[in-house]
């Protein structure tokens, strides 16, 4: 069991852990009273408690009304104390146009295809036609290669275009640096590959990492679903 949360430092991914993975990332169904879960937990842990996803933090903010938590979005190539001022790791503009261009001509043509642009990425869903696996991968191949700065991700059922330097891990790292994180247990919470570096981070650190659903994994716990990660967290807020 994690620690008590007077001692923990929670970093919560938010698709496929906190909601279920929607068909297309705007429907996502937000559950009945996860903001205030969240908020009373954030309080118990003396606001240690932070979501880390690769969603941008607009997006996050939008689906979680009146949450003022950290938040970390884009992989970690974005940064929020609550609802303030969004930081973004520099990224040259135009070559992330011409990506983007390149993308809505290959892909968004193609039934089953999916563009989704953040403020500094642009990845290619095909959850819609698992089958097209291939040519997205190929898809983004193209594109990453006329792309310098930037590199390639898989999660799942998407490929993503990234800046280099954003990583979960190193956005962990850094807040447990940071007055309210430092000098507790990290508990690290996620579904997809891009939640490896922050579980390995937890892993160092003698902390708790969690894998939410199937697949290989470095975290050294597992939860079943969202609903029992929710069930959990409800259980650690009111303790």
């Amino acid at each position: 069991m994690p620690p008590h949360p007077a001692r923990a430092a929670y970093f919560l991914d938010f698709d496929g852990c906190l909601v279920a993975i929607a068909p297309r990332p705007d429907a996502v169904v937000i559950p009945r009273g996860l903001v205030q879960m969240l908020d009373r937990l954030y309080h118990r842990a003396g606001g240690a408690l932070a979501l880390v996803s690769g969603r941008a933090i607009a997006d996050l903010q939008g689906f979680l009304p009146g949450l003022n938590v950290p938040m970390v979005g884009c992989h970690g190539a974005e940064h929020a104390r609550g609802r303030g001022r969004v930081t973004r790791l520099r990224v040259d503009r135009d070559i992330l146009a011409q990506a983007i261009a390149a993308l809505h001509a290959a892909a968004g043509p193609v039934p089953g295809f999916l563009v989704e642009v953040k403020p500094v990425s642009v990845g290619l869903h095909y959850r819609a036609n698992p089958a097209l696996e291939p040519e997205a991968e190929a898809i983004m191949g193209r594109i990453a290669k006329a792309a310098p700065g930037f590199h390639l991700h898989q999660s799942k059922q998407m490929i993503e275009l990234r800046p280099d330097g954003a990583d979960k891990g190193q956005a962990v790292a850094k807040l447990l640096s940071e007055a309210s994180f430092q000098g507790r247990c990290p508990v690290v919470m996620g579904d997809d590959l891009t939640d490896e570096p922050a579980f390995a981070q937890a892993n160092r650190r003698g902390g708790v990492s969690v894998k939410i659903g199937q697949g290989a994994t470095a975290a050294r716990h597992r939860l079943r679903d969202p609903q029992q990660v929710r069930h959990w967290l409800n259980i650690w807020g009111a303790s």
